[in-house]
C-alpha cells in the first residue's frame, strides 16, 4: 500500500513537472509573444516564480520517492535471498531524472535571478536574454522528461 502511494505521489509530481513545461513551452510562450517586451517579461517572471516554487517541492518529492521505491525493491529483494538488480527503465528513469534536476537548479538558481534582476531593473534586452536562455533548457529538460515517460512505459 505505501509503495502503491508513493508511486501515485511519484507519477503526480512528474505530471506538475513535465505537464507544467509542456503548457509553459507550446501554450503560454506563444500566446505573450503579442505582448510588448516589459510586459511580456514581467508577466513571465510572475508565473516562472510560482512555477518554479511548485516545481522545487515536485523535484523533491519525485527524488525521495524514486529513491524509497528503489530503497524498497532493494531491501526486498535482499531479504528475500535475493540479489537485487535494478531494472534498466529504473536506471534510466533515475538518471535522467538527476540530470534533470540539475537542469533545474540552473534554470532556478542562476538563469531565473537573471530574469528577476533584469526586470527589476527594466533591462528589457537582459531579461530577454535570460529569457531565451530558460526556455532553451525548459525545452531540454522537457524533452528529457518526455524520454523518461516513454522509456518508463514502453520498457516496463
Amino acid at each position: 500500500m505505501i509503495f502503491s502511494l508513493l508511486k501515485l505521489v511519484h507519477v503526480l509530481a512528474v505530471v506538475l513537472w513535465v505537464g507544467g513545461m509542456a503548457f509553459a513551452h507550446f501554450f503560454l510562450r506563444p500566446s505573450v509573444q503579442t505582448l510588448e517586451p516589459p510586459v511580456r517579461l514581467r508577466l513571465l517572471q510572475a508565473v516562472m516564480k510560482r512555477f518554479l516554487s511548485a516545481v522545487s517541492w515536485a523535484a523533491l518529492v519525485v527524488l525521495a520517492s524514486g529513491i524509497w521505491m528503489i530503497g524498497n525493491a532493494a531491501k526486498t529483494s535482499v531479504q528475500a535471498g535475493l540479489s537485487f538488480n535494478m531494472p534498466l527503465d529504473w536506471t534510466i528513469m533515475a538518471t535522467l531524472g538527476i540530470v534533470m534536476v540539475a537542469i533545474f537548479g540552473h534554470i532556478r538558481f542562476a538563469l531565473f535571478k537573471r530574469l528577476t534582476r533584469a526586470v527589476a531593473a527594466s533591462d528589457w534586452p537582459a531579461g530577454g536574454a535570460a529569457m531565451a536562455s530558460i526556455r532553451t533548457w525548459v525545452f531540454v529538460n522537457l524533452c528529457i522528461g518526455i524520454f523518461i515517460i516513454c522509456a518508463a512505459l514502453l520498457m516496463a
